[in-house]
């Protein structure tokens, strides 16, 4: 008897420590099965434009919408979420998604891919603001950047299973047929994920609130008028992680090419899925103590080491032309996820309570405006050559650590 208290006293302590409640713990149910459905297959996405005759160009297009659609959709996610609450905004988010699962596995073609797109690509975008919220008002504020660190956590789960599941469908059923196999893998899981995450989570009604929370009663349409209430340090933020986003989108979609395609010594599908793995697995084991520090200490410094390693990426693989060195490169990029999360909560920290969402919703919505048109211009670098879009890259890197490290403030943190 002593044993199975000591037991159920260990649980409560864990779920305490790790923030874990009733709808957190569904938010990270959907996390997984709806994240390593989608991880599956579009991680491969550019190699599968190629096998269906599409160019480099419309790589960078679908690495240009993917910012473009993020920046589009997080105000209005964000908007929703205010406004008839996390729960339902949510199911819509997911049948989009789905919709567009279902239009490329239909239609084999490298427009309908572009087309499929718009509707699942930006998932994370248009959900993210409605997750932020959530956490925000269920859990109290020394939880809060444990509750998006454990989001962020389970989010890697699928990022490192779901590239190697899809290598391995490659292998076994070649470019063509093995994507669409996992974007009906993917679709399965987005409907189980619908399922659950509807059953989990409670409507924003009962949700035990932490902040004082009136967006649900008026909640801001106006992006200019959310602006006007934008803190200054958050303003700050939003310039220097501009010019490291153009540090990581600049070469996003084509590492895959340059690990697969152009390097000295060539990796498969599956090496390439091994190498995803790698990386989610270094970012996972930094994410609680990382967390655990940043909840009572200043978050400057975390944010400041995620730009440093986002910075050095490029760099790292610009020599990385074998298997080995490529390795090393992964786990760099794995670190470049350390201090994220505390960027997230420093985001939501410095959000007015009245519309948490609507400001993080807005601050994507500038950000990825901009940064879209990195991911395009990377594929006009890449045309030039692949080393001048890599040291491009580090260049912007550079520029935006050293701001950062100058301008950034640890303002609106509590203690």
């Amino acid at each position: 008897m002593e044993t199975f208290k000591d037991i159920k006293n260990l649980h409560l302590r864990l779920t305490s420590f790790l923030g874990l409640q009733r709808s957190t713990v569904g938010l990270l149910a959907m996390a997984v099965l709806l994240g390593m459905g989608e991880r599956m297959a579009e991680r491969f996405l550019p190699i599968y434009i190629l096998a269906l005759g599409g160019g480099v160009l419309a790589i960078g297009l679908l690495q240009a919408m993917d910012n473009f659609l993020s920046a589009l959709y997080s105000f209005p996610g964000g908007y929703l979420s205010d406004r008839i609450g996390t729960k339902k905004s949510l199911l819509i988010f997911n049948l989009v998604a789905m919709a567009g699962f279902a239009l490329v596995i239909l239609i084999p073609a490298w427009q309908a891919v572009l087309a499929g797109a718009v509707l699942f690509i930006s998932w994370s975008a248009i959900s993210l603001p409605a997750t932020m919220s959530l956490i925000y008002k269920v859990l109290p504020y020394n939880k809060r950047t444990m509750g998006v660190s454990m989001h962020s956590l389970v989010r890697r789960i699928p990022m490192a299973l779901g590239p190697l599941l899809g290598g391995l469908f490659i292998s076994l059923w070649g470019e063509r047929d093995g994507v669409r196999l996992a974007f009906c893998a993917a679709l399965i899981m987005a409907a189980v994920a619908l399922i659950f995450q509807q059953l989990m989570i409670e409507d924003d009604g009962r949700t035990n609130n932490a902040v004082s929370d009136t967006c649900h009663l008026t909640p801001e349409k106006n992006p200019l008028k959310l602006f006007a209430l934008m803190n200054p340090s958050m303003k700050g933020l939003l310039v220097t992680d501009i010019l490291i986003r153009f540090c990581e989108q600049i070469p996003y979609a084509f590492v895959v090419v340059w690990c697969m395609k152009t390097i000295a010594e060539p990796v498969s599908a599956i090496q390439f899925g091994m190498l995803t793995t790698i990386e989610m697995a270094t970012a996972v084991l930094v994410y609680i103590p990382v967390a655990y520090l940043a909840d009572r200490s200043s978050k400057k410094p975390f944010v400041f080491m995620t730009f440093v390693f986002f910075t050095l990426f490029p760099l790292v693989l610009l020599y990385s032309h074998s298997f080995q060195w490529l390795i090393v490169a992964f786990i760099l990029r794995g670190l470049k996820e350390f201090g994220e999360p505390t960027r997230k909560a420093l985001i939501m920290d410095l959000s007015p309570d009245s519309c948490k969402a609507g400001m993080f919703g807005l601050y994507y919505l500038i950000r990825d405006v901009i940064v879209s048109i990195a991911a395009l211009g990377g594929a006009f670098l890449w045309h030039i050559s692949p080393e001048t879009n890599l040291v491009t890259a580090f260049v912007f890197g550079v520029i935006g650590t050293a701001g950062f490290a100058v301008f950034g403030r640890d303002m609106g943190v509590k203690t």
